[in-house]
C-alpha cells in the first residue's frame, strides 16, 4: 500500500488473541528457509553475494537455494529468465567437454555464506538437445511467455551422455566439497515437466520419467545416500504427480532395469493469482492455498509416502518473478510481506489437516542485478537493499521450537480462506511457538485488497507463563517500520540515490522494533498494541 489508515482510533477494531504456553501442537519446522531464481549467474554477482549472505545468516547451514539453468549452454552471462553455465559442450569428435567454472562460482558463493544447494538438474545443453535451434531466447517483460521455450527444454539425443553428465557433475561436487557436505543437498530433475507440450519440458511424460530415472541413477552412483526426489511440478500436478509417484514406487526404472526410483522428498509448486481491478491489486491467496491443499492430498493418498518430506518447490503470490505490470505493483511494499506471513501460517495448518510432513516452502524470489531501484520484480532486495518481505522472513527465522495452541477473534478460518480468500473482513491471525523459556507470536493483519483499512487494536493474552517477569521485544513491518520502499518514496523516489540516501535506505531495511509493555497477573501476560493493515508483528517474550 502507499500509506496507512489515518481514520483515528474510533476507526480501529478490537482483536483478541489467546496463546497457551503449556499446549504444544507440533514442531515448528523452519519451512521458510528455501529460496530460488531463474537466473543462476546472479548468485555470485555483487548484489547477489550480499543477498546470499543475508539469507545464509538467518540460519547458517540450513538455508537452501534452487536455480534454473544449471546446465544451460551459453556465454556464462545472465538475462531475465535466463542464465548459462556452459557446463557441457562436445569436441569435434562428439566427446564430452565439461566446464564447472560457473557452477563452482555459484556453489562456492552459497556455501561460504551458509547456503546449501537444492540442485535442480537442468536444463538441456545445446550439444545434447534433440531440438537445439533456436537455443537462447530473447524474452523481455511484456512479451508473451512462450518466447522463453527454446532449445534448452527438449529431451537429450543420447540418454547415456545425459546420465554421464549428471554423474560427472555430482562426482565433481563430491571431490570439491566432500561427501559429508553433498549428501545433505537436495537433488531433483528439471522444472515443471507436467506443462505439456509447450512448457518447460519439450518431451512426453514417459520421456521425462526416463530422464528422471537416468538423473537419479547418476546422482546415486556418485553419492549413494543423496537426498533425491521431485517432480517439482507446476501446481499440484494432478494426474502427472500421481503417475510420477506411482512410477517412483512401482514403475520400471529405465536406467537400472529395477523396479522403482528412490524418492526421499516430494516437490510441487503453488502460486497465488493476483488481479488488478478498480485501480488496485487484489491478491489471490485462496488459489495458492487450494493448490497446496490438493498437493498434500495427493501425497497423503499414498500410505507409503505420507511421512515423506514435502518441499513446495516454488511457493509465491504469483508465477513470474521477472514479469512487470499493474498486477505486480504490490511486490515492493507491505502487501507482499503480510501475504507471506498469512500464507506461511496456513501451510502449517494444511500439513496438519492432511497428516503430511511439510519440510519447506521455497520462495521463488532473489534479486535482479543492475536493474532500477524498486523496479517491480518479485525479489527480496533491490540493488542490495532488502525489501519488507525479507523482514517477515527474518521474523520467521527467529522462531523455533514447538508450535503453541493459539486463537484470534479475527483470524479467517482455514476452510473459509480456502474457499473465498480474504475479501470481506481482514485476516488478523497468529502463529505462536515456544523454545525453552522463550515464546514467539507472529501476528499479521492481511487483506487481499491493497486498499486502506482501519488498524487492528490487538489484545494478546499469553496463559501458562508462570510468575516470572517478562522481557518483550516487538519487531514490526509496516508502512513506517522495516520498510525501505516507503523510505525511498519519502525521499522522492530517486532513480540514483546518493551515498547518504543509500545509507538511509539500508537503515530503513533493517528489522525494526517498537516499544512494547506487558501486564502480568494470575500466571498470564497481556500485551496490547495497534497493528496497521498489511502490517506484521513478531512478539518475542522471554523471562526477565
Amino acid at each position: 500500500m502507499d500509506g496507512v489508515w489515518r481514520g483515528g482510533a474510533a476507526s480501529a477494531f478490537e482483536v483478541e488473541i489467546a496463546i497457551d504456553a503449556t499446549e504444544p501442537i507440533g514442531p515448528l519446522r523452519p519451512i521458510w528457509r528455501f529460496f530460488g531464481a531463474d537466473e543462476p549467474n546472479y548468485v555470485y554477482m555483487k548484489d547477489g553475494e550480499k543477498l546470499m549472505e543475508k539469507l545464509g545468516g538467518m540460519r547458517p547451514g540450513e538455508v537452501f537455494f534452487r536455480a534454473h539453468n544449471l546446465l544451460t549452454s551459453g556465454d556464462k552471462t545472465p538475462a531475465l529468465k535466463w542464465g548459462s553455465t556452459n557446463a557441457y559442450t562436445e569436441d569435434e569428435n562428439g566427446d564430452p567437454v565439461y566446464d564447472w567454472e560457473v557452477i563452482d562460482l555459484m556453489f562456492d558463493t552459497m556455501l561460504e555464506r551458509g547456503v546449501r544447494p537444492y540442485v535442480e538438474v537442468g536444463f538441456m545443453p545445446e550439444a545434447l538437445s534433440r531440438k537445439p535451434t533456436p537455443y537462447r531466447h530473447d524474452w523481455r517483460p511484456g512479451m508473451r511467455y512462450s518466447r522463453i521455450m527454446t532449445g534448452w527444454r527438449h529431451p537429450p539425443k543420447d540418454y547415456g551422455k545425459w546420465e554421464e553428465l549428471v554423474y560427472q557433475l555430482a562426482l565433481h561436487c563430491v571431490e570439491r566439497y566432500g561427501m559429508d557436505e553433498v549428501r545433505g543437498w537436495y537433488w531433483e530433475t528439471w522444472n515443471e515437466a507436467n506443462i505439456l507440450p509447450d512448457g518447460y519440458w519439450g518431451g512426453t511424460r514417459e520421456e521425462f520419467f526416463r530422464l528422471h530415472d537416468h538423473t537419479i541413477a547418476a546422482v546415486r552412483r556418485a553419492i549413494p545416500d543423496a537426498i533425491v526426489g521431485g517432480p517439482d511440478s507446476a501446481g499440484d500436478g494432478g494426474d502427472f504427480t500421481r503417475a510420477f509417484l506411482e512410477h517412483c514406487l512401482r514403475g520400471d526404472n529405465a536406467a537400472t532395469g529395477e523396479t522403482g526410483v528412490p524418492i526421499d522428498f516430494i516437490a510441487f509448486h503453488a502460486k497465488g493469482a493476483p488481479t488488478h481491478e478498480q485501480g488496485h491489486v487484489r491478491m489471490g491467496i485462496a488459489n495458492q492455498l487450494r493448490t497446496i491443499d490438493r498437493g498434500f492430498g495427493i501425497v497423503a493418498s499414498f500410505p507409503e509416502l505420507k511421512r515423506t518430506p514435502i518441499v513446495i518447490g516454488e511457493s509465491d503470490p504469483e508465477g513470474c518473478a521477472a514479469c512487470q505490470g499493474p498486477m505486480f505493483s504490490y511486490r515492493n511494499g507491505t502487501v507482499y510481506s503480510s501475504y507471506t506471513a498469512a500464507s506461511f501460517a496456513r501451510k502449517h495448518e494444511l500439513a496438519d489437516k492432511h497428516g503430511v510432513r511439510l519440510e519447506g516452502a521455497l520462495t521463488w524470489a532473489f534479486e535482479f542485478e543492475d536493474q532500477p531501484y524498486f523496479a517491480g520484480f518479485r525479489q527480496l532486495a533491490t540493488n542490495a537493499v532488502p525489501l519488507p518481505v525479507l523482514n517477515v522472513l527474518r521474523m520467521m527465522a527467529r522462531m523455533s521450537g514447538e508450535r503453541l495452541a493459539s486463537t484470534s477473534s479475527s483470524q479467517v478460518a482455514l476452510d473459509a480462506i480456502l474457499r473465498d480468500g480474504v475479501r470481506g473482513e481482514p485476516d488478523v491471525g497468529v502463529l505462536a511457538s515456544r523454545d525453552g523459556g522463550t515464546v514467539w507470536a507472529l501476528v499479521w493483519h492481511y487483506h487481499d485488497d491493497d486498499v486502506y483499512g482501519p488498524d487492528a487494536e490487538v489484545t494478546l493474552r499469553l496463559t501458562g507463563w508462570g510468575e516470572s517477569d517478562a522481557a518483550v521485544t516487538h519487531h514490526r513491518v509496516d508502512e513506517d517500520h522495516s520498510n525501505s520502499y516507503a523510505e525511498w518514496k519519502r525521499m522522492g523516489s530517486p532513480g540514483a540515490p546518493n551515498e547518504k540516501q543509500y545509507g538511509e535506505l539500508m537503515e530503513a531495511s533493517e528489522l525494526a522494533t517498537v516499544e512494547q509493555g506487558a501486564e502480568r497477573g494470575e500466571g498470564a501476560l497481556t500485551l496490547r498494541f495497534d497493528l496497521p493493515r498489511q502490517g506484521v508483528s513478531l512478539l518475542e517474550i522471554s523471562p526477565n
